[in-house]
């Protein structure tokens, strides 16, 4: 740094024998404080928006979270979007929060509006926050061998009304290497896409178990099924200790 260096110079050529070491600490100290810049606060969590939101529309916007969206996380991203459907059904309007505070509100098209009629999060049922889900995607990913920069997320709900986070994995080139389907009330991974082989839990459940057993991929797909049953068992593990109530947290907030 030649700034601080030239300053610190200056000041030993000033005072080299008139100043004492506590005071030529004291100076350094000082200098350091004023040049050196402030480490960068951590990106806010999906329960973190959620908290601005309500505070700034009321707690009743809560009620009618339809989606929350974010991109690049490393693990957080900077941005969160939040659609909310409108109390008087005239559609939806999309929230961005970032640094704290709503950064921008605005209306989507009306294909945005209608794919997501009906599909309210029952936010009393989450208990996964996207810092939690960040930890289980990454412990599936290290089981499946993949490599990952940055991860994007969705929470939606799935055709069961329950909501669930959907973990996409990017590389280094941002390209998808993976995704992971999370549910947010119990923490299971549900299911898997360019993960494991290319294998779903759909394939994990059904193929493999009815499957030729003496055909000669069979122990290649014994050996991802067993390898899924054991992420969702230890993905459960995990769970237990990165769970998180969204009720017990937005009521201590």
């Amino acid at each position: 740094m030649p700034v601080i260096q030239h300053a610190v110079e200056n000041a030993m050529d000033t005072c080299p024998n008139r100043c004492s070491i506590f005071s030529m600490w004291k100076f350094l100290g000082a200098l350091l404080v004023v040049a050196t810049p402030a480490f960068a606060q951590e990106n806010a969590t999906a329960y973190e928006a959620l908290r601005v939101v309500g505070s700034e529309l009321g707690r009743g916007a809560l009620n009618h979270v339809v989606s929350i969206n974010g991109v690049k996380g490393d693990p957080q991203p900077k941005k969160w979007k939040i659609i909310l459907e409108d109390p008087d059904g005239r559609g939806v309007r999309e929230v961005e929060v970032a640094n704290e505070k709503i950064d921008s509100q605005h209306r989507p098209g009306r294909s945005v509006a209608g794919s997501t009629e009906g599909a309210r999060i029952d936010t009393s049922q989450l208990n996964l926050d996207s810092s939690g889900a960040y930890e289980v995607a990454r412990h599936t990913a290290d089981l499946s061998h993949a490599n990952f920069a940055t991860v994007d997320y969705t929470l939606r709900t799935d055709e069961r009304g329950e909501p669930v986070w959907i973990i996409t994995l990017l590389g280094r080139s941002s390209r998808p290497v993976g995704t992971i389907h999370i549910g947010a009330m119990r923490g299971t991974v549900k299911r898997t896409e360019g993960m494991f082989a290319g294998a779903t839990m759909e394939d994990v459940e059904n193929d493999y178990d009815t499957d030729e057993e003496h055909g000669p991929f069979s122990s290649v797909k014994r050996r991802i099924k067993d390898t899924f049953r054991r992420t969702q068992e230890e993905a459960r593990g995990m769970f237990d200790r990165v769970k998180r109530s969204f009720s017990d947290f937005i009521n201590r907030g």
